[in-house]
């Protein structure tokens, strides 16, 4: 009991190396100072949450991670706060993410693909049981473990299902850029032809750096979202099927020099979705890809996850042992702080950006700051077993207390921001109306 009435906080955990890094913070590992173990802590700054419109997209990932227990999503231990910054205590996993993997080997064969594919359709669905639409699937956001199992992460722009403003507003296209995107007919730019080669050449000279951009890459952006159109969980399953194209090709299937010339791209997805005949896909694999790269209304998942379980490029997959089964990649792990299967980043000498304790938004912050109020949460209920330790090993004793419900997680009636697209997002170009 007395674990259970610890307060946790940053000084709980020593900070290691930093493997992620963006506009609103880091994400680095850490030690547990009292067990040694070894997690991912997410830091976020609250001044920039604020400035940002973030503050509804930030609890909504909090919700998420303490809500959903599924082999398929990355594990939130606990959660807190300090006078300036939001911390998301994680488990690690060492084995990088798609996007490397993909870049390390190009093109994957089908066996290869259908299993990560196979294992990104459970997670989906599992935010999806919970009414949780992710928005924002991609490579760089399909996480490996030790064992090369796929663990979908980040979700700063998840969304619940019934939020009622879940329509233009969220993805908003300035009246400029809109038109621009509309299908009518209009031929999009000519962009150079290349071979298969020569484009995912392209592709992976521009990968890196897209990623880490505030500018991001639209190719994974479902085109009701592009169009101010309102959308719901299927969108999910667009991402989807453009990450299985990239997979077996080796670069998206709307690609292009320009982000604007690939939203128009993906907009008009008839005239451009193309399988080039030097990738030698399958018919199965085409017909599946074709029918999440589609209109809402004809595409796979939108009766739910069984729609794409139940297609013939999944033959033989037994879906409840998926997590059992060896993985088709084992990722180089050489110990609990290794690091190789991430990108480097260089160690600023100061804070990130400008400190929270200057300027306006400065005002709006302290520690018990209304708009993050219940942002506090230790995960009690975490199964204790050698790959997840540490914090997991506070258990609750009394089996009356259950997980808090979303409801419960944030009682407060907090201001609420404008939704804006997070840092390294595409949605950031996209001005609001």
């Amino acid at each position: 009991m007395r674990l259970q009435r610890h307060k946790m906080g940053a000084d709980d955990f020593e900070p290691l190396t930093m493997i992620g890094k963006g506009a609103f913070g880091e994400v680095r590992i850490c030690r547990e100072k009292s067990t040694g173990h070894v997690y991912a802590m997410k830091k976020l700054k609250k001044s920039e949450m604020l400035r940002r419109g973030q503050v509804e997209h930030v609890k909504a990932e909090r919700n998420l991670l303490a809500e959903v227990d599924s082999n398929c999503i990355v594990k939130l231990y606990c959660s807190f706060q300090d006078e300036e910054y939001l911390y998301l205590i994680m488990e690690y996993l060492p084995g990088g993410d798609m996007m490397t993997l993909l870049m390390r080997k190009d093109i994957l064969t089908e066996d290869e693909a259908r299993f990560y594919v196979a294992e990104t359709v459970l997670a989906i669905e599992s935010i999806h049981k919970h009414n949780y639409i992710h928005r924002d699937i991609k490579p760089d956001n399909l996480l490996l473990d030790r064992n090369g199992h796929m663990k979908l992460s980040d979700f700063g722009l998840c969304k619940p299902l019934d939020c009622s403003n879940l329509q233009e507003k969220d993805f908003s296209l300035g009246n400029n850029l809109s038109g621009a995107l509309q299908s009518d007919g209009r031929p999009s730019p000519v962009a150079p032809k290349r071979t298969q080669q020569e484009q995912l050449q392209h592709w992976q000279r521009n990968r890196r750096m897209l990623a880490y951009s505030t500018v991001g890459t639209p190719d994974y952006i479902a085109p009701e979202v592009l169009l101010k159109k309102g959308y719901g969980m299927e969108c999910d399953w667009w991402s989807l099927g453009a990450i299985m194209y990239e997979m077996l090709v080796g670069y998206p299937p709307f690609y292009s020099d320009e982000p604007m010339s690939t939203c128009r791209k993906i907009v008009n997805w008839r005239t451009h979705l193309k399988f080039p005949e030097e990738a030698n896909l399958s018919p199965k694999a085409k017909d599946l890809i074709s029918k999440m790269l589609c209109n809402v209304d004809q595409r796979l998942g939108t009766k739910g996850a069984d729609e794409i379980k139940s297609h013939s490029w999944f033959k033989g997959i037994e879906w409840d042992k998926l997590y059992q089964m060896k993985a088709a990649f084992i990722p180089e792990v050489n110990d609990e702080l290794d690091t190789q299967n991430f990108e480097k980043f260089e160690e600023a000498d100061k804070e990130i950006q400008t400190s929270s304790k200057a300027g306006p938004w400065r005002k709006m912050l302290s520690s018990k700051d209304v708009n993050f109020v219940g942002y506090t949460y230790k995960n009690f209920e975490i199964v204790n077993d050698h790959q997840l330790p540490g914090i997991a090993e506070l258990k609750k004793k009394s089996t009356k207390t259950k997980r808090p419900s979303i409801k419960s997680l944030f009682d407060d009636e907090s201001t609420k921001a404008a939704s804006q697209p997070v840092q390294g997002s595409f949605l950031n170009l996209l001005p609001p109306n």
